[in-house]
């Protein structure tokens, strides 16, 4: 086998289409281009997104800027200061919360943040605390403790 006589496979080398090249080609005349308009003419080019002068759809739309996290985990949470309701030595479960009103329903984890100032010392429990919320209920001489959430049922 020589160098000069490879060949392509027969199939798979195919000629460009040469237009304006006469009737006879099938090709001629209006060299697949149709008649008139702005399309047919030389040097046409439509940047992307162009509609014909109409609003584009880019500029329709809303700006969106960012994006949302689909798996965010939203807590309701309960300050510090609004445990005072609670009696001296005793135990706040997300369970009591709910019963008392400070948590609307037991939908989503229950987070203790550290706003206003806990008088007394509690043992609480909830699924997650700030670190300044956890260091307001040791510092009154209670207890933070996390639980797991059990479950996203009412």
């Amino acid at each position: 086998m020589r160098l000069d006589t490879l060949r392509p496979v027969p199939g798979t080398r195919k000629n460009r289409k040469r237009v304006g090249r006469g009737n006879g080609s099938g090709h001629g005349t209006y060299s697949g281009r149709g008649v008139k308009g702005q399309k047919s003419r030389a040097g046409f080019n439509m940047r992307p997104g162009f509609e014909g002068g109409q609003l584009p759809m880019i500029k329709r739309l809303p700006r969106q800027r960012g994006f949302t996290n689909i798996f965010r985990t939203e807590y309701t949470v309960v300050g510090v200061g609004s445990l005072n309701i609670f009696e001296s030595g005793s135990e706040v479960t997300p369970a009591e919360l709910l019963a008392v009103g400070l948590v609307k329903s037991m939908k989503n984890p229950v987070k203790i943040l550290a706003q206003g100032e806990i008088e007394h010392p509690l043992t609480v429990r909830a699924h997650k605390f700030s670190a300044a919320a956890k260091a307001k209920i040791e510092a009154a001489g209670g207890s933070a403790e996390e639980v797991v959430f059990a479950s996203k049922a009412d």
